[in-house]
Formats: structure tokens, sequence, C-alpha cells
């Protein structure tokens, strides 16, 4: 019996990433689509269009685990399938080396081709882009991982093929998980160049073989069968049903993201300059790793040009796609960032090339001995391993999130200002999706109801809540192209005199309310109509807040953390600026200070308050 070989080097391609991204996991919910996410696997609902059905079901077995809250468990999925993805580049990376022979020591170029392997997964790991995504639930390490597979199948067919051995599984496997993966992210289809490339490259005539190209598509169909989960969940009313798909026509308005309308903008030459930089090699490898990519196509081009091609094509296909169609605004160019993951784990590959012929120079001009020793073996691990070891150096600090709670916090102080039984309208992403993880999943106040301002104007969304929108007036009006905020006013005038109505603070500052005056409790606002008296505010709240990464500095802050931590230091600054009008001036005081340690960029406006007041010191 033949007996079977571990890798340890495989295993360590899983395991180091796998163990530095636990270190640096998100403990609980975070902004932009997490909560979204964690309510969409913990249910198994549907997400945002088109819906990550794929996604959805890959991480539901996590939330099993008896560890840590559900949020946690799911961040772990994320990790894992990043590691994944880190693994898959090992065996990319050894692929494209197997037939390279650094030295006559067949001992020592196994070594060396595994140790590249190693080296690039660990870069591969270590890049902000991918620990970003790893630390808290995304689908684009998963995408990547399975895109790396039908790489690697490709690789694989095309050898077989070279030696005489036609095996057309290998392209049915590839175009199954081709279609699959459409249940992670649309952005596949940009890799279909590259894949159809290195197919047509080896065998241009498998397009003049009808069966196989029917049976390729047949096994593609099937892997997008996938999609079917979204209108069978949908029928079964999950918690999150997002779009409601249990009909063709809502089906295809998710999935096509018809509920995304977008609006033509001009586009400069300075802001096509900072599309094309999304896609950014140097940042997320270093320059010497831009290098080695470089290095590692020119080595490639001579014995293997169509990887070469490919990977070419791939970028090219990315880039025309995500700037030329895209043309994403500046403010929201950090969000197409993440569509280039793929990219970035087959430049980790080359990378290892890079690094693994680096070595072959450097082997072939030292006066190395014969046989080579432990010495030897431990200057070839330092120099393949100085890349990675940087990375994880530069980029640890701003990628650990094991302390963030900022999310988590910001949505529990939110539950605890309101009232029994009160409506609670938001706006923004980040506003309202660790609300509904914590009332959806974690069941924390299920007596309130937490609509979210722009989806207000859908049916499928109305339909979701029938508690307050059963016999809403919005179900007279066709709002659905209207802006946001007519919506809102017809709602509030609903719900107005049947229970306590609050918003947000994205809310309270989004909108002119003319027939209402917000009243600020902590962080959220009551509405009360203008002839209500109002009293004075509820400041008391206040003491019952958790401030954990608000008054002292914590490594991660992304975008919306940091806006969170701004509507911190605003919201203590707005009830300094009141106390002080009632001659609270100590407690107004306390206020005001607490303003500017979260934000010191406050205090030019504590200074304006205190001479509007009279006391300026």
């Amino acid at each position: 019996m033949r007996r079977l070989k571990i890798d340890i080097w495989a295993i360590l391609s899983l395991t180091v990433p796998f163990f530095v991204y636990m270190m640096t996991l998100a403990p609980s919910v975070t902004f932009f689509d997490s909560g979204e996410f964690l309510t969409a696997i913990a249910s198994l609902g549907s997400a945002h269009s088109p819906g990550y059905p794929l996604f959805l079901m890959f991480a539901k077995p996590f939330t099993w685990i008896p560890l840590g809250n559900i949020a946690f468990r799911i961040n772990m999925a994320t990790a894992f399938s990043s590691s994944l993805a880190c693994l898959s580049v090992y065996f990319l990376t050894t692929s494209l080396l197997k037939d390279e022979h650094l030295v006559d020591d067949k001992r020592f170029s196994d070594f060396a081709v595994k140790a590249s392997g190693f080296a690039a997964a660990c870069s591969f790991s270590f890049t902000p882009r991918l620990w970003l995504q790893s630390n808290h639930d995304k689908p684009y390490p998963l995408l990547a991982f399975i895109t790396a597979v039908i790489f690697y199948l490709l690789l694989k067919w095309r050898d077989h093929y070279k030696a005489g051995d036609e095996r057309p599984a290998y392209v049915y496997v590839c175009t199954f998980l081709a279609g699959l993966s459409m249940g992670l992210h649309q952005t596949v289809v940009l890799l279909l160049p590259a894949w159809f490339l290195l197919i047509v490259l080896a065998d241009w005539r498998m397009l003049t073989r009808i069966k196989e190209l029917v049976l390729a598509t047949a096994f593609a169909m099937f892997g997008f069968s996938v999609h079917l989960y979204l209108p069978l969940r949908a029928t079964q009313n999950p918690l999150l049903n997002w779009g409601d798909s249990k009909t063709s026509s809502q089906f295809l308005w998710h999935f096509l993201r018809r509920g995304y309308p977008e609006e033509l903008h001009a586009r400069d030459l300075s802001l096509l300059w900072a599309q094309i930089k999304a896609f950014n090699v140097p940042r997320e490898f270093s320059w010497m790793g831009a290098v080695l990519v470089l290095f590692a196509l020119i080595c490639l081009w001579r014995r293997q040009r169509d990887v070469v091609i490919a990977y070419l094509a791939g970028v090219a296909a990315f880039l025309l796609v995500i700037v030329g169609h895209f043309n994403a605004t500046p403010d929201f160019i950090f969000l197409t960032e993440e569509f280039f993951t793929p990219l970035y784990l087959l430049s980790a590959m080359l990378v290892g090339v890079g690094l693994f012929h680096v070595l072959g120079y450097a082997v072939r001009n030292a006066s190395l001995p014969v046989c080579y020793d432990l010495k030897v073996y431990v200057l070839v691990l330092i120099l393949l391993f100085s890349l990675p070891v940087s990375l994880c150096a530069v980029n640890y600090y701003e990628n650990d999130q094991h302390n963030n709670y900022i999310a988590f916090d910001y949505a529990t102080n939110s539950l605890r200002s309101l009232p029994q039984d009160a409506v609670m309208f938001t706006w923004g992403d980040s506003g309202a999706f660790p609300l509904w993880y914590l009332q959806g999943v974690e069941r924390m106040r299920e007596d309130l109801d937490l609509p979210h301002t722009p989806h207000i104007v859908f049916d499928w969304y109305l339909d979701s809540m029938p508690r307050i929108f059963k016999d809403s007036n919005l179900r007279k009006f066709d709002i659905q192209y209207s802006a946001a905020e007519v919506g809102l006013r017809i709602a509030v005038n609903d719900l107005i005199d049947l229970r306590p109505v609050y918003v947000d603070f994205s809310t309270r500052y989004s909108i002119t309310f003319s027939d209402y005056i917000p009243v600020q409790k902590g962080i959220v606002y009551r509405l009360m109509r203008v002839s209500e008296p109002r009293g004075l505010p509820d400041i008391s709240v206040w003491e019952n807040y958790n401030n954990r990464g608000i008054l002292e500095r914590i490594s991660f802050l992304d975008l919306d953390t940091g806006k969170a931590i701004l509507i911190y230091a605003n919201s203590y600054l707005e009830a300094g600026e009141f106390l002080l009008s009632i001659d609270r001036f100590e407690d107004g005081m306390q206020m005001l200070n607490k303003a500017e340690r979260i934000s010191p960029q406050m205090k030019a406006s504590k200074q304006q308050i205190l001479m509007r007041y009279g006391k300026a010191r």
C-alpha cells in the first residue's frame, strides 16, 4: 500500500494564517455590512443584492461552534476561508515551480520550492486587504479561494494535456465552480477571460467540440443553481429576507441589483487615476513585492507564458469593468478595492515564484558547500521570509481587531436610550445593521421596531415589518423612486401619536424636520411635535453607556468606526451646549471636556460654545 505523505508546508500555509487571524479577530459585530451578513447567516435568510447564498450557507455551520457569540463564530468562518485562500497560494506556487531545479541536490530543490510556496502564502495572508477581510464577515476571501482552485485545476488540466492525456473533466469541474462562485460575488465573471485564455492557449480545438462545450455549460448552470436558495428560503420568511425573492420578478430585481440606482457623474483625470489605484500591488505587498511580481512574470514568460497572459488579462478585465464601467465616486472607491482580492491572490503566487528565482540567482552565485548544511537552510528561510515577516510587522497593528467593540457598543448604547415599545428610524448601513444583529440574533430589546429609512420605499421591506407598516399610508403611494425622506415623513405621521418615535444621529442630521423637533437623548433623538412641551433632555442615559475604544485609541479604525467616534463627540458637545444654556455649568463642562477627549478636533467648537455663553477662559 502506498504510504500517505503529509506535506508539513501545506499544513503551515493553512494554520499559520489562521492562528494570526484568530489573534486579531473581531470579537463581535463590526460596521459596514457586518450586522446584516451576521443576521442573514444566523437566520439563513438573504443578504443585500445579489444575496450571497453560497457565503451564507458556508458560514452557517460555524454558528454551531460553542465558542463566543454568534458574531465571533461567523467571523471565524471568514478567518478560515482566508486561510484556505492562503493554502491555495501555496499549491499554485508549488505547481508553477514543480519542474524547476534550483541545484542538483533534489532534496534542497524541493525544500526551496515548498518554502517559496509557504512564503507566498504568508505574504498573501499579511496583506492589508486580505487581513482586513479575514477579521470579520466577508465573502471575498472565499471567492478568492474558489477562483484559485479553478486556476489550479486548469493548470493540472494543461499539464495532462501536454502529456497527451486529455481530461476534460477538469474543465467541467472548473465551470461548475465558476457558476457556484456566482453565489459569492458577481465579479467572478471578470476572471472568465483569464480562464478562457488558459484553455485556448493549450488547446484551441476545444472550442470546436460541441459535446464538451455543452457539458461545460451544463456544469456551469448546475453550479449557478445555488441561487435557488434565495426563492426557497424566501418562502419561509426568514428573519432577514432582503428582496423577498419569492417570484421571478423579485428574484431578478434582487440578483440584478435593481435596488441600487446609479447616477451618472463626470470623471476627470484625477478621479480616473484614483480609481485605477484601487488595484495597488505595492500597497499590498510593498514595493519589493511588486518588483518580485514583475520579476516572476519575466521568468515565467520563457516557459509558461500562458500563465503570464492569463494574469494580465485578469488585471485588464478587472480594471476595464471596475474602473471603466463602475466609475465609483471618490467616497466609494474604497468599496471597489475589495473586489481585487482574487487578483491579489494571483499576485501572491507570483511573489512566491519571484522569491524562488531570486533564491536561485543567489545560490548559483554564492560559494556554498557541495553538501547543504543547516546553516544554508536557515539562510534560505531568512531570505524567503524577510518579506512576509516585514508585512506582518507593518500591518499587524492596523488590522488587530481583537478589542474592537465600537460597533457593538454603539448599537447597545442606542438600544439603552430607547423607552419601552419605541420606534427608531435609522439612516445608513452602519447605523442600522448592528442593531439588526443585536435584536434579531442576540435577541436584545425585541419590544422595539427599528425601520431602516432608505428601505421603507420598498414593498418587500414593508411586508417584513407588519407591526408598524401593515396599514401604513406608505402603501397608498408609489414612492419607490422618491427620496427616502418622503417615506420617512409619511411613516412618522402614521406613528407619532401611537408610539414614541426616535431617530438616530445620522437621520437627525440628514433631514430637516419642519413639523417636529428632535430632542436629544444620548446619541439618539426623540421626535416631538412643535406644539408639545419638551422638558429637559435626559442626560442620565450617558451613565449607562459603554465607551470601549471611544475614550481611548484602539488599533483598528475604518471609515465608519471613525464616524461613530465623531458621533459620540458631537453628541457630547451638543449635550454640553444645552446644559450651559440652562446654567448647569459644571455638568456642561464635563460633557464638553468629554467631547474634546474623544476627538481633539472638537477643541475649537468647544471654545466657540464657551465664548457664546461667556464662559471662555
